[in-house]
């Protein structure tokens, strides 16, 4: 298939050949959720814990006699029911992974790239030069292409000076092709993608590449 070419300033200035299979992937909903709650749940630090009654610091001394108080049957100090006591049912430290497989992985990148097609949301560059990190390059560019809302440019090689143009714009973050993940494609609603890029994605994931 081919993808409309843009300049900076949103000008059409030619088309790109892209390969089918990332580009036209059939819409697989349950694939990418399932990639994407993956993916989450693998950022997840699992450290959050809470002391149980047997850790808690306090003595084991009965608070009052069982009867004849007129009040309820309390033990320790170290009970869930009082204050500063042990926590009943908290999180304790734990591993959230889940396994995903490769092919379930890629597939799912070629779902999120396609939904970007089929959404008219994906806009490629003829090229993106940027000499020195200038924030309002990325400004110019963006508010040129008429994108509103969060934008994820997708570069063909590391490029220092859009990352750091970048950094002081929240609604804008780059990332370099072979590290673009379906989590990142499916949580902005436009992507920006350069022709090298493109060539990049096609090689690492398209028909010719291992499935």
């Amino acid at each position: 298939m081919d993808l409309q070419v843009k300049d900076i300033t949103g000008k059409v200035v030619g088309n790109v050949e892209a390969d089918d299979t990332v580009w036209s992937a059939k819409p697989n909903n349950a694939l990418l959720h399932q990639a994407v709650v993956a993916q989450q749940a693998n950022r997840r630090q699992g450290t959050q814990d809470t002391l149980t009654r047997a850790e808690v610091n306090y003595s084991t001394r009965k608070l009052r006699s069982q009867k004849g108080s007129g009040r309820a049957r309390l033990g320790s100090r170290k009970s869930p029911n009082l204050r500063h006591g042990g926590v009943a049912h908290g999180p304790h430290p734990r591993s959230y992974r889940q396994r995903l497989p490769k092919k379930m992985r890629r597939q799912a990148l070629r779902v999120a790239l396609s939904n970007h097609v089929r959404g008219e949301s994906l806009v490629v560059l003829d090229a993106l030069d940027i000499d020195e990190p200038k924030t309002r390059s990325i400004v110019d560019m963006v508010s040129a292409l008429e994108l509103n809302g969060r934008t994820l440019i997708v570069t063909g090689e590391a490029n220092e000076s859009v990352l750091i143009s970048c950094a002081n714009t929240p609604e804008v973050n780059a990332v370099e092709a072979r590290n673009l993940s379906a989590l990142q494609a499916t949580s902005v609603p436009n992507l920006i993608i350069t022709q090298d890029a493109v060539k990049a994605v096609d090689g690492l994931w398209g028909k010719g590449a291992a499935s």
